[in-house]
């Protein structure tokens, strides 16, 4: 099996080594990460600039680009032959909710879907994030069973994990996606000369975090599967949508 691995905290990253590390008991591993930190970056890509590769010490690529730009690098130039999987991870705090709309983890996964590739998006999800080798355990657990039980290619899989010891790990729940309230207020500061700049403020409060939410499975020491889609069209909105057009048309 040759699987690639990516994220969007950085090819230094402690998520990144945990799981490339646990994936390559069963795999041939390659791993293409951004040169630094692009927690944030969604699904952007790089469209003004070259995009520059260096191998690092340990055999990771690092890219001068986005988490998008290493899968769709990775898989168009830098493999031999397209992987098996994609999986992106293990990423430095939650993936929940509306929060995947942002990350760069999830689009990292989107990017291998995109090029009809089924993929993971892992992350460890607590305050201290000391806890990565679980992470790191449960996918290697389902990679394993992705091998006997495949997913269609378009299939992404959000994986949520509680920043707990395994042996304290609840369970596994497969989930939907929860939301948050409306994100707060920016933070206004100075610069040493002055000058105003602006801080993104915290995200909103959890709104739909009820039963069968990622938010709840993860508050309760589950671990949260939630199965993702790129289609982003309201197909229940079509018909009242086409009624609503009336004589525009």
């Amino acid at each position: 099996m040759r699987i690639l691995v990516s994220n969007d905290d950085g090819v230094h990253a402690p998520g990144i080594r945990a799981l490339s590390e646990a994936l390559a008991d069963i795999a041939e591993v390659t791993t293409v990460a951004p040169d630094r930190n692009c927690s944030g970056a969604s699904n952007s890509l790089t469209l003004t600039n070259p995009l520059r590769i260096q191998t690092i010490d340990n055999g990771y690529i690092a890219v001068n680009g986005t988490p998008t730009d290493c899968v769709h690098l990775a898989i168009r130039e830098l493999m031999d032959g397209e992987p098996d999987l994609v999986v992106s991870g293990i990423n430095a705090g939650a993936n929940l909710g509306d929060d995947t709309l942002y990350s760069g983890t999830v689009a990292a996964a989107m990017e291998g879907r995109h090029l009809g590739l089924p993929t993971i998006a892992v992350s460890l999800v607590g305050r201290e994030l000391r806890h990565y080798e679980t992470a790191a355990a449960f996918t290697l657990k389902l990679v394993r069973h992705l091998q006997q039980h495949p997913l269609p290619s378009d299939q992404i899989l959000n994986i949520n994990v509680p920043d707990l010891p395994q042996e304290q790990i609840q369970g596994v729940k497969v989930t939907r996606l929860g939301a948050r309230h409306k994100a707060e207020g920016m933070i206004r500061t100075q610069d040493p000369a002055g000058r105003d700049i602006f801080w993104l403020g915290p995200p909103g409060r959890q709104q739909d975090a009820g039963e069968g939410t990622d938010f709840d499975a993860v508050a309760n020491g589950y671990i949260s599967i939630t199965p993702l889609t790129v289609d982003l069209t309201a197909h229940e909105q079509l018909a009242g949508l086409q009624n609503w057009m009336g004589d525009l048309q």
